[in-house]
């Protein structure tokens, strides 16, 4: 009796742990919370006694000119003789009884007392004024010194965005979160790197390993396609190979191409979108004579920075879909190019069967057609659109499909210049 199989072992373990190790004391951490409290906290204590300390210089001054006398006795001869700066109603007070004349004094005193708390209130008001723009200002300051390392991570952010996957933040400063953040970016972008680096050497190697045996093949059936001698039988059954082995090659390019236009483009040079657009229009003429397909527009220039070999190729796949999918009879296509709103604009519109509005985001799926899952006639692969719009966002930009009234489709591929 054969002894059952024994289970499958677990999965070794990884020897790498993502956690960061902990330290001693986490509550020692100099985190951005602490720092924060304690410089804010610090601002506030300074700015109090700061203020603290100009309110009783000016409480002691204002107390100061309260204790002088509001009168002075300038004669005590024959009768009582006052004067006062500030209380013009004693000033050679004659002919008052005792009682108006304390009351005079009573307001004099009174007066004495408001316009020396006025004067207080008055300069606490401006201290205070002071204070808070110094204090707006030092904490603006101090607010960009703490959230410098952010800006430089969104700095890093952002020249990874242009494909520049060799960057790396490597922040310096207190263990904090702003640092801990920095690192773990670092760490992504270091995996980011290698995989693309791994994804650019399978395109490369599949490009080569994929395209060898096909173009062997092809050359092999033209060479006995040549042989004037060969039955009817073997010539049409070549002729079929032929055509089987094109479009795997058609398919072949298609996906390499697509799985190279999905990343950004490093090395940009100025393109014109009118001489791409020319330049399709070109090479689909003879085809869309052969349809009865008139091709027509204007192609004003459009100078973009990319690569120009992928943007004709966006001008090609559209040009020629839209002579592919058309009417029988009195079809047309028109192509123009300009700059609206400082973008370039390529605009493909065509004559072709109605388009119900919920099939255009299908059109853009690979290997799908309209009103079919997957591509089944010898108009193509199913990859045109699909690497149209990997290559408008490889630069930046990005496509947008319309029906028309009255059947086919308006494309507007839009790219910054």
């Amino acid at each position: 009796m054969a002894a059952a199989p024994a289970p499958p072992q677990a999965p070794p373990k990884p020897t790498w742990d993502p956690r960061r190790p902990q330290a001693p004391f986490p509550w020692l951490r100099p985190t951005i919370r602490i720092r924060l409290t304690l410089l804010y906290g610090g601002m506030f204590l300074i700015a109090g006694i700061l203020l603290l300390s100009i309110i009783y210089l000016l409480a002691a001054q204002a107390i100061s000119t309260g204790n002088q006398p509001p009168f002075k006795i300038v004669s005590a001869s024959n009768e009582i003789k006052v004067a006062s700066a500030d209380c013009p109603a004693v000033n050679n007070a004659t002919g008052l009884t005792l009682t108006q004349f304390n009351s005079a004094i009573s307001d004099c005193i009174d007066h004495s007392r408001q316009a020396a708390l006025d004067n207080l209130l008055s300069r606490s008001l401006l201290a205070l004024l002071g204070l808070a723009v110094i204090a707006f200002a030092f904490g603006y300051a101090m607010a960009g010194r703490v959230l410098s390392p952010l800006g430089r991570i969104t700095r890093t952010a952002r020249a990874v965005a242009g494909s520049d996957l060799s960057r790396r933040i490597e922040l310096d400063g207190p263990d904090d979160e702003f640092k801990e953040l920095a690192d773990t970016f670092d760490d992504m972008l270091e995996r980011l790197q290698r995989a693309f680096t791994a994804q650019q050497r399978f395109v490369g190697n599949a490009s080569h390993e994929l395209r060898t045996p096909l173009a062997i093949n092809r050359t092999l059936l033209e060479v006995h396609l040549s042989d004037p001698h060969a039955p009817v039988e073997l010539q049409q059954l070549g002729k079929t190979l032929l055509a089987t082995n094109e479009r795997s090659e058609q398919l072949v390019e298609g996906l390499l191409l697509l799985a190279r236009s999905d990343n950004q483009i490093v090395e940009r040079k100025p393109v014109d979108l009118a001489e791409v657009a020319e330049q399709a229009v070109d090479q689909v003429h003879a085809e869309a004579e052969a349809k009865g397909v008139v091709i027509r527009g204007e192609q004003k220039p459009a100078v973009v920075q990319g690569n120009g070999v992928l943007l004709e190729r966006i001008a090609l796949n559209l040009v020629q879909n839209a002579v592919r999918y058309n009417v029988p009879e009195d079809g047309w296509v028109e192509v123009t190019t300009e700059v609206q709103h400082g973008h370039a604009v390529l605009v493909v519109s065509n004559t072709g069967p109605v388009v119900p509005a919920y099939e255009i985001d299908n059109l853009f799926e690979p290997f799908r057609r309209l009103r079919t899952e997957r591509t089944g006639s010898d108009k193509g692969v199913g990859l045109g659109l699909s690497i149209v719009r990997s290559v408008a966002r490889a630069h930046g930009g990005h496509i947008a499909a319309q029906p028309r009234e009255g059947g086919g489709l308006v494309m507007r591929v839009t790219l910054p210049v």
